[in-house]
Parts: structure tokens; sequence; C-alpha cells
């Protein structure tokens, strides 16, 4: 077992656990790292590993966002004079929230799925992620500038509307264009929409758990089928980045909520379009390869 690709993977699970959630795109992050310290594993155990690796990244929402994510609780039932005993019930609101995201889900789904070989071949390249990286940020520049001047009138996932909802998954699914950031087209379309920032990060989060999560099973099917075997060592670098994007991620989901509470979103917006110039230059000038 080689230390250094361990190393390497606790490293990327690091960049995983960060960028996931912040709107400044895990792909274009995770390119950057790939160039400096690459994995040394199969071209198709690489491609199947970087998208596998978000289930850490899912496990710490599920971790953080418990009691508003599982469905079902469970009290005392008392006739008034005895406690008859624990009884289960399924919390609506709860409900509520799975069935918004599942449609919210839809867009990705019907547009995702057809489309995921082509664009791994076309489009998941540095050059792609570079433009939309800048093309982004400056659309979270102009939102927030835009923004200033309104009051969000949806402050609550109570007061999501079914439709809002589905129209917030239509800008998700524009995140299948590397580079774009499934947080930051979902949280930016969501601003559009109306929603106050902390309920666009908070759905933003919900919305990739499902998302997340077929992604991964896609990943793990095709590798697969096209004849992708485990070795020991490369188990063991999926485990070790992906239990630190877990790790990482529980931060870096506390940050931006206690960040979104005070400040724009415009400075990741700057961030964006200067990780993008970055990109564009370490690839005109050789260091990362398209």
């Amino acid at each position: 077992m080689n230390i250094i690709e361990i190393i390497k993977a606790v490293i990327v699970g690091i960049v995983e656990g960060i960028t996931e959630w912040l709107p400044i795109s895990s792909t274009g992050h995770i390119i950057l790292t790939d160039a400096f310290l690459p994995l040394k594993v199969s071209e198709g155990f690489k491609e199947m590993f970087d998208v596998v690796i978000q289930l850490g990244a899912i496990f710490a929402v599920i971790l953080l966002f418990w009691n508003k994510l599982w469905p079902f609780t469970r009290y005392r039932e008392s006739t008034g004079v005895v406690t008859v005993g624990r009884v289960c019930a399924v919390k609506k609101n709860s409900m509520r929230l799975w069935l918004k995201v599942i449609i919210a889900c839809l867009p990705s789904v019907l547009i995702g799925l057809p489309l995921d070989d082509w664009m791994d071949e076309h489009l998941y390249n540095p050059t792609v992620v570079s433009i939309m990286l800048i093309v982004y940020g400056i659309a979270f520049i102009i939102v927030e500038q835009f923004n200033k001047k309104r009051e969000p009138r949806i402050v609550t996932g109570q007061n999501l509307s079914y439709a809002t909802a589905f129209f917030i998954g239509c800008f998700q699914a524009l995140a299948i264009i590397p580079g774009t950031s499934r947080s930051g087209a979902t949280i930016l379309g969501a601003i559009l929409l109306g929603c106050s920032r902390t309920l666009a990060a908070e759905f933003s989060f919900f919305l990739a758990v499902p998302t997340m999560f077929g992604a991964s099973l896609l990943k793990v099917v095709k590798f697969i089928i096209e004849g992708g075997r485990f070795t020991g060592s490369e188990i063991v670098i999926l485990a070790a980045a992906t239990i630190t994007a877990f790790i990482v991620s529980v931060a870096a989901i506390k940050f931006l909520l206690g960040f979104v509470k005070k400040r724009s979103f415009a400075s990741f917006g700057y961030y964006r379009i200067a990780l993008g110039a970055l990109v564009l230059i370490l690839l005109y000038s050789g260091v990362i390869q398209g």
C-alpha cells in the first residue's frame, strides 16, 4: 500500500468537502488538484472516484439535517389516564419537503441521464470548466447587485411552492455542464426566484442528496459494466477520500450557513472569476493538459 497515494486521496477529500457546498465548482478544484497531485489509478477508476467521493459530502447533509429530512417520528400515545405506548407517525412537513426535492430533481434526471456520456466526452475538460467558472462568477455578482433592492418572498421551506421547487431544479440541471457548480446554479436560481439566501443554501443541500446518490450509483454501475474491478489499494483510496470529504463537509456546511446570514454571494463570484482565469493560464502554459 502506497502511503503517498492515500495522502493524495485525503487531500482530494478535503478539496471535495470544501468545494462541493460552496458555490465555487468542485469540478474546477478537482481538476487543479489532479494537475498537481495525480492519483496513480486507472482512468476508469478515476472517473468513477471523482463522483463517488461525493457520497461523503452527502452523509454530512444527512447528519446535520436529520430532523428535517427524516420523515418519521415516534411519540407516546395517551388515553388521558394511561400511556398506551409509542406510536410511529409521519411528519407532514418532511414529506412535503421530500416531494419538493423529488420534483426539483426531475429536470436533472430527464436532461442529465441521456447526456451523461456525451458530457463526459465533450465538455469535461479544463477549458469548459474555466469558462463556466467565469460566466457564473459574473452571474453571482450581477444577481447580488440586483438583489440588494429586493426582499426575499420565500424564507422557509413551508413557503416554497412545488412550482418554485421545479424551477429551482431547472437551474440545477444547468450544472451538468462541468464548472457550473451544482450548488452555485441551484443557489443562484433560488435567489432569482425570490428565496432568501439561507433557504437557497439549505434547499441546495437537500437537492444534493438524491442527485449525488443517483450520480454515484450511475458511475459505479458504469464502471463495473465496462469491466472495472476494485483493487485493494483502490478501495482504501476511495474510502480515505470519502471519509475525509464527510468530515470536512460538516464544517463547510456550517460555515456556509453562517456566512449567508451576514454576507452576500458576490465574494464567491469574484473567487470563481479568479479561479477560472487561473485554470486558463495553467492550461495554455502547459501546466494542465486540456
